[in-house]
């Protein structure tokens, strides 16, 4: 794990608005930055970054934080990989807990240092392709042929390997990597005496990660040697497993986000012209059969996925298992099926953008459609068939979890195949009591279990009162919560205690045994207590802002960040209050508002029992007397309010 004090320093050393102009055009906006947010398609800015603040908020989708919160969600890190990036942007080292074993530190250093290696080859074969003679006239020429750009080319970092048997292991070895490291990570094979590179007379198309890393590389040979494999990839080791990556998933993931679509394909090329005729949201699974760890690659940008087959029969017979693993991940499939002798390579070449995009929108089929109109081919009119087909689409709809959308497909299913749903509904259910009986088992004490106890319009209005004044409190306590004020110690007398807004909030309500009624607002309530017990110096803004808990952390934002800034109006002489002015009275009068409500629920909650048919008249009269003790402490509370009792 990261260091608390590595942590500290990246927050206190990153800046919000250098990284996001990394990412989205800024405009000065008096104190702030204004852009097009990078999560819409706006065409007027509401995407704010605040220097002073060092936070972010998008006014169109809701979003906001922090600038690890920004990496995260617009290069779709985790918190350690947002951590490291910026470490890595501002040379920050970045130091470990003791918490790990050597050999866990060991493992993680080596990956490191494999990282560096495939970086250091991305470059050197980069450069075989733009500044060498071989890789200009065999290299360039061949991606040229296909059509590619050299802004294309430079997008997806294309290389070339030169025919010399051992150019890049000699040219690594000078460099001072190791013949073991080039090993490790598949670059060099054969021995120490008589080295070759694994790729050589080979284009490159580099591999990357999600967030942009080198991981291995896949090569294509340019002659007609038919002893030689024409795709070769790096082999698995410590940083590149095949069935954890999608090619193109780096370049793709901004257009897969803004599309909420992701389109695959099968190889690099097909990747390299659709994303060069427009169609950006799209990624290739290499050549392999589709894995649970691709598609959940996917599932973190989107929840819809269009698989696009060239016109091979037995490749689209094969496709099914995938779909079949789609289908258990909760994602909406699509299928589009090109024309025959058409890949999506040649296609992608021989159409603009717009005729590309109509023609998915127009053929992408339904998967229970084109599952039935694969097989019913094959089935004729042979009934044994065609109850096999039938149990097929059945077997497929099993595998979907959500059971809202099992019965939707079986309703499509049954309109398409000309079955009643009470048939396919009775096949489904055999499935899944053959799938899963111990689950089905378990699931009935909970059908058994009591109903909750709807609550009325008017209980709703309270809870959402609670809510308000909850989401209140917690507002001043992040915004001001360090904040000293001054208090009267009674009414009658000009006598003041001081305390900060976030000590008096949690003193008052903790004196009374209150607590928070809304989940995401009792979190934060349990550790701005937490971190006022810890940490008495810290900044609450700061401690969520940079939480890595997500929500946590754009709640927070978006109560520091003010939709409408108004401290530039004092200039064209508007008088403008200070937004800490009076903080006191605030804090003073939310939590006597809070309490008042509570009280209030309390009271409604004696009246509830004073219902009961079996309480007796010694138990009602007890109840009737709390109910008048409640009701003069809330008067009391009323006058301090200044309302009417």
């Amino acid at each position: 794990m990261i260091t608390r004090n590595t942590i500290d320093k990246i927050f206190q050393t990153a800046r919000v608005e250098e990284v996001i102009g990394d990412f989205v055009n800024l405009k000065k906006s008096g104190s702030n930055y204004k852009g097009l947010s990078p999560f819409s398609q706006e065409k007027s800015p509401s995407f704010m970054v605040s220097p002073a603040k060092q936070i972010w908020k998008d006014f169109s989708s809701g979003k906001g934080g922090s600038v690890v919160s920004f990496l995260m969600e617009h290069e779709q890190f985790t918190y350690p990989e947002a951590l490291r990036w910026l470490a890595k942007r501002y040379n920050i080292e970045v130091e470990e807990d003791r918490e790990r074993s050597d050999e866990q530190i060991a493992e993680a250093k080596e990956r490191e240092n494999q990282f560096t290696l495939t970086e250091f080859a991305n470059k050197w074969l980069q450069a075989q392709l733009w500044e060498t003679e071989e890789g200009k006239q065999i290299g360039y020429s061949y991606f040229k042929e296909r059509g590619f750009t050299k802004e294309t080319m430079e997008k997806f970092h294309l290389g070339y390997s030169p025919k010399e048997w051992s150019a890049f292991t000699q040219y690594a070895l000078d460099k001072g990597y190791t013949f073991e490291a080039l090993q490790s990570v598949g670059l060099t094979v054969g021995n120490k005496d008589r080295p070759v590179d694994r790729f050589r007379e080979r284009v490159i198309f580099p591999i990357q990660s999600f967030s942009g890393r080198t991981l291995g590389f896949g090569g294509r040979i340019l002659g007609n040697n038919k002893k030689t494999a024409k795709y070769l990839n790096s082999p698995e080791n410590e940083i590149y497993h095949k069935s954890k990556i999608l090619y193109g998933i780096f370049q793709a993931k901004q257009a897969i986000l803004r599309e909420d679509e992701c389109i695959l394909v099968e190889g690099y090329t097909d990747v390299i012209s659709l994303h060069q005729a427009g169609v950006e949201n799209v990624v290739s699974s290499s050549g392999t059969a589709l894995t649970p760890e691709q598609i959940r690659l996917v599932k973190r940008l989107t929840n819809n996925l269009t698989l696009v087959y060239d016109g091979d029969a037995a490749g689209i017979k094969a496709s099914f298992r995938g779909i079949d693993l789609i289908l258990e991940q909760e994602l909406n499939v699509r299928v589009v099926v090109l024309a025959e002798g058409e890949d999506p390579d040649s296609f992608a070449r021989a159409h603009k953008e717009e005729e590309i995009q109509e023609y998915f929108k127009t053929r992408a089929t339904d998967f229970i459609r084109f599952k039935v109109g694969i097989l019913k081919e094959d089935a004729g009119d042979d009934p044994v068939r065609n109850s096999n087909m039938i149990q097929s689409v059945v077997d497929s709809i099993a595998l979907i979890p959500n059971l809202i959308q099992r019965e939707l497909y079986i309703r499509d299913a049954s309109s398409i195949l000309g079955i009643g749903e009470e048939v396919l509904f009775r096949q489904l259910q055999i499935k899944l009591a053959e799938k899963d009986k111990e689950v089905k088992r378990k699931a009935r004490p909970a059908e058994e279990s009591p109903l909750k106890i709807a609550t009325t319009p008017k209980d709703e209005i309270q809870v959402n009162q609670f809510a308000l004044i909850e989401e209140d409190m917690i507002q001043l306590m992040i915004r001001y919560g360090e904040v000293e004020i001054e208090l009267p110690i009674n009414e009658s007398e000009n006598e003041f205690y001081t305390s900060t807004v976030a000590g008096e909030i949690l003193s008052q309500l903790e004196e009374d045994g209150i607590s928070f009624t809304t989940p995401h607002y009792q979190e934060m309530y349990a550790e701005i207590k937490k971190e006022l017990i810890e940490n008495e110096n810290q900044s609450l803004s700061d401690h969520f802002v940079r939480h890595e808990n997500e929500d946590l952390s754009k709640l927070a934002s978006g109560m520091i960040f003010d939709k409408y800034q108004l401290s530039d109006w004092g200039k064209h002489g508007v008088p403008v209050p200070s937004a800490d002015s009076n903080l006191g009275k605030r804090v003073q009068e939310m939590v006597l508002n809070y309490k008042r409500n509570v009280l209030l629920q309390m009271i409604k909650n004696q009246h509830n029992k004073t219902q009961q048919p079996e309480l007796d008249l010694e138990e009602r009269a007890e109840v009737l007397k709390e109910i008048m003790r409640l009701t003069q402490i809330k008067n009391s509370l009323d006058k301090l309010l200044n309302r009417a009792v």
